[in-house]
């Protein structure tokens, strides 16, 4: 029984085909949206403050999609080199970069990341539609996602 224990560690291929799959998915888009940016953006240069906070706005959604693509990607290799290569975690260059020592680790990392995300959004929604009162609610709520996720985070450390 215990045998079969420690072998269904190997069930965690299936989330990390998963998620590298998607963060693939999502790189490829990225650079599919970013080359039609370029394109439309070389044949029709804003001309207009209007023009220029939608290409704004167009960049921020690449970079906010960019961000899920690495949390995606960073989900990959720490499920894998959590569960599936334990024997390398303490050797892994990427895990180091993120602090990444165990599954807590691995949550602390994401509910970070996700914040940022969510930073991202309200600046997208705050350059899109301006100082109106709805502006001011979304921001209102991710500020105290954000300040419950932080204090989260600090306690479980």
């Amino acid at each position: 029984m215990e045998r079969l224990f420690q072998n269904s560690r190997f069930l965690v291929i299936i989330a990390i085909l998963t998620t590298a799959i998607s963060s693939l998915l999502v790189y490829i888009a990225c650079v599919n949206i970013v080359f039609n940016v370029v394109k439309v953006t070389i044949t029709a240069l804003p001309d207009s403050a209007k023009g220029g906070k939608e290409l704004i706005v167009e960049l921020l959604k690449i970079l906010d999609l960019l961000l899920i693509g690495i949390t995606l990607q960073v989900i990959t290799i720490s499920l894998y080199r959590l569960f599936i290569s334990p024997s390398t975690t303490k050797s892994s260059q990427f895990l180091a970069a993120f602090h990444i020592e165990d599954f807590h680790d691995l949550k602390i990392t994401l509910v970070q990341v996700t914040s940022v995300i969510l930073v991202i959004l309200f600046l997208e929604h705050a350059v899109e539609f301006g100082g109106t009162v709805e502006t001011l609610y979304l921001g209102i709520s991710i500020a105290i996602v954000v300040a419950a996720s932080t204090f989260a985070w600090r306690s479980m450390k």
